[in-house]
């Protein structure tokens, strides 16, 4: 009997319209404006760049022609931070080594490099080593925006860290994720108080 009253009162709330779901709705939902992207002053002693993911498989042009268009972005950050003698942490995903960085972005000698999944911090040293330093911002680039960059933000940010994210330097495919982890960023319970979104040529470092 109790099932019986179960499938009726089912049939009835389908039959009755019932509530929406997103799915009905999808082609409705207004885009949000754009975030604006903010000038920021970085303090390269208490500050690290994240370089996250950026392997030559991953940044393949006739694949992923997002994150191929990102490198001379990292590039020109990478190059700020190595000028302010800034900590340069890197990752590679489960089944790479750090000699498979693309060429442009390659580490140096003594620049750690974690391995994991999306969240740089799972079972990684990536906290010890930026608690190591002194690090209280992070500024996070890489591939793919809805997943190293996305999660590892968050977990910086789950740990009481700042954390800046150039958009020129984060990279998906298709161009909608990169623009939904933008809005993510700034609108999530674990990031909204701890993210910026700024661009690779308005961040400025200074030493003080």
């Amino acid at each position: 009997m109790v099932a019986v009253l179960l499938v009726v009162s089912s049939v009835a709330y389908g039959q009755s319209g019932g509530q929406t779901t997103i799915i009905d709705d999808w082609s409705q939902i207004a885009i949000p404006p754009p975030p604006e992207l903010r000038s920021v002053t970085v303090n390269s002693t208490t500050t690290a760049l994240l370089i996250l993911d950026m392997q030559n498989n991953l940044t393949d042009p006739s694949v992923r022609p997002r994150a191929a268009m990102s490198i001379p972005a990292i590039s020109f950050l990478l190059s700020k931070a190595r000028a302010h003698s800034m900590l340069v942490v890197y990752s590679n995903t489960p089944g790479a080594s750090p000699s498979d960085i693309v060429s442009a972005l390659s580490p140096l000698p003594g620049d750690p490099v974690v391995r994991s999944g999306v969240d740089k911090f799972f079972r990684t040293d990536l906290e010890q080593i930026l608690a190591d330093h002194g690090i209280r911002t992070v500024i996070v680039t890489g591939t793919a925006a809805n997943g190293a960059v996305l999660y590892t933000a968050t977990g910086a940010a789950l740990r009481g860290m700042k954390v800046i994210v150039p958009v020129d330097g984060m990279s998906a495919e298709p161009e909608y994720v990169e623009q939904y982890v933008a809005w993510h960023l700034l609108n999530s319970p674990g990031t909204r108080n701890a993210a910026t979104l700024t661009r690779s040529d308005l961040i400025l470092f200074t030493a003080d």
